[in-house]
């Protein structure tokens, strides 16, 4: 199963790779905490589905960030320049079912949901964006 959420910012692959570390996963959303210290590339953190290795990848257009343990595979790209809203940050999510149950659906939901907010508050402070 796939998600798309559009957040109406512009700004740029490179300011998202440096607003969005593993050591400020409140930069990113309220739903992540931190368990542990972060390495290079992976972090212990807490979420509402339990505890796992958040692994975080540049990747052409910004980042992807996954569950690493999670039995659903679930992974998430947040990336601007491309389809559907190349001005824009696209946030994707994907997990590996066909099917879930409805409430995980708006477990999933809720997450990008709080995502696009932290985004909308960190990419619209004046040092953060692009501004013509």
């Amino acid at each position: 199963m796939e998600y798309f959420k559009i957040v109406n910012v512009r700004t740029t692959e490179e300011k998202i790779r440096e607003a969005l570390t593993l050591e400020n996963l409140e930069q990113m959303s309220t739903q992540l905490i931190q368990l542990g210290q972060p390495d290079e590339r992976e972090v212990s953190i807490g979420s509402i589905w339990g505890e796992f290795t958040l692994s975080r990848d540049i990747i052409r257009g910004g980042l992807r960030f996954a569950l690493v343990e999670c039995p659903n595979a679930l992974a998430w790209t947040v990336t601007t320049g491309f389809s559907p809203a190349p001005e824009s940050i696209v946030l994707h999510l994907t997990i590996n079912r066909q099917q879930k149950k409805p409430s995980f659906t708006e477990e999933i939901e809720d997450f990008l949901e709080d995502q696009k907010q932290c985004l909308e508050a960190v990419f619209n402070r004046k040092d953060a964006g692009v501004h013509g």
